[in-house]
């Protein structure tokens, strides 16, 4: 059954094309900085924004128009499995990801929900075989249903800890069968309302118990995915435990974690904590913990998370510097975890929004290879720091100085001037250039 027919396969056309239905800069065979478009971007389809979800916020209901919707549970399942691949075929979109809710109905009991996922499981590993499609990363969704309402990992209720953690075992036993490059841990509730009622300590200390049985169990079934934490501030309790990249990290290497997982991040997410996409991701990087991306974006006029597919060339350029200055994201990718806007209701809106979406990034991309190439920033930044390559800065770098000799050597120099400045405006200005007459 095709359940886009109106929709043929999305090819490159050119920055010149009128077709909305077609690429205007994402050319997946491309070459950019030594490998293809498709190589450097690895964009992944997100299951539950493309395939389930119906449009509905907190004030309205669900509009979106979707043939599976006439189905009800398993049934709904399956269509929806099937529609994923006809999707990411007319797409060109080489991979996916998906909580477990999203493929399978829990039903009444969590062996009903194995089973269910293990019927599902079945239809995504012959459409995967037929098609050439891969599991960028899955995860479980341990946030929408209220055993959750006071969190998985940090809950204060040991059943629910039990049955999170069976969820998780049970995702992990998927990863594997389906070859997931990655297994994502995503905190959603994992956070507090009021420290009136709340063991920080001991939450925390059991967020991280259940990380380590993660780690413990994938090695006793051999799963090689990378393990990933995707941070995120607030939404829905006001105190999240992985709240920004440096928390994350920090509580990672706390419970000496870190060598086990790298960081997921989010641009929308980067705006809830007060930060820009590009500082989350400078801060992964520099710490060696950069591992994949969802990208999107949010309003700046709404304090919440809107998930819009991501429009900005300005982000995506300085995104995309980011990750080539990485040398790339390892066995991560992008995921667009973005949803179409709920007056944009058709199936048709679905294609239009990945076109953007992918094209946006594809430009970002050349801008960023092309501000790399040229050393537009890495020359500035060295000469702006370059008091610390000789004399007294070299011994400061080097561990050589003290606070004796560094105070020793300002008494017998002139109080220090501005010697360097940092001309913020002229960089912006450069960087605009470079997008406007990219090609």
């Amino acid at each position: 059954m095709a359940y886009f027919e109106s929709v043929s396969k999305i090819s490159y056309e050119g920055s010149r094309s009128t077709n909305p239905y077609a690429f205007k800069f994402y050319n997946p065979k491309e070459i950019v900085a030594g490998k293809t478009m498709e190589e450097h971007l690895k964009f992944a389809m997100a299951y539950w924004h493309t395939l389930t979800a119906g449009g509905a916020d907190p004030f309205g209901a669900e509009t979106a128009v979707r043939s599976w919707d006439k189905l009800s549970t398993i049934d709904k399942a399956k269509a929806r499995a099937e529609a994923a691949f006809e999707f990411m075929e007319k797409m060109d979109l080489q991979y996916y990801c998906f909580h477990d809710v999203d493929i399978a109905p829990e039903g009444a009991s969590l062996r009903e929900f194995y089973s269910n996922i293990d019927t599902i499981v079945d239809i995504l590993e012959q459409g995967m075989k037929s098609s050439g499609k891969k599991l960028l990363w899955n995860t479980a969704n341990m946030f929408t249903n209220p055993r959750y309402m006071h969190g998985a990992g940090s809950t204060c209720n040991a059943d629910v800890y039990a049955y999170a953690a069976a969820q998780v075992k049970k995702g992990l036993e998927v990863g594997k069968r389906l070859g997931a490059d990655n297994y994502v841990f995503w905190g959603g509730r994992e956070g507090y309302e009021t420290l009136l009622n709340t063991d920080m300590g001991l939450e925390q200390d059991n967020i991280a118990r259940l990380f380590s049985m993660a780690v413990d169990y994938a090695k006793e079934i051999g799963f090689e995915g990378q393990f990933l934490i995707e941070p995120k501030p607030k939404e829905p309790t006001k105190h999240q435990y992985d709240f920004d990249a440096a928390t994350t990290i920090a509580f990672l290497q706390k419970y000496n974690l870190d060598k086990h997982f790298k960081l997921n991040l989010e641009a929308n997410h980067a705006t809830l904590a007060g930060h820009t996409f590009e500082h989350e991701l400078r801060v992964a990087r520099i710490n060696g913990m950069l591992g994949s991306l969802d990208a999107n974006q949010g309003d700046p006029l709404l304090g919440w998370d809107t998930d819009e597919f991501p429009a900005s060339i300005y982000d995506a350029t300085l995104t995309l510097y980011e990750v080539l200055k990485n040398d790339g994201l390892g066995k991560g990718g992008i995921n667009f975890d973005s949803k179409v806007r709920r007056p944009s209701f058709e199936p048709e809106d679905l294609f239009l929004a990945h076109i953007s979406g992918m094209d946006i990034y594809a430009k970002g991309l050349k801008v960023a290879a092309k501000l790399i190439e040229d050393r537009v920033f890495d020359d500035f930044i060295a000469k702006r720091y370059s008091s610390f390559t000789e004399g007294v800065g070299a011994d400061i770098v080097s561990g050589k100085a003290t606070l004796a000799s560094l105070a020793d050597y300002a008494l017998n120099n002139e109080t220090p001037r501005p010697n360097q400045s940092g001309r913020q405006e002229m960089l912006r200005a450069t960087l605009n250039q470079y997008i406007l007459t990219a090609e």
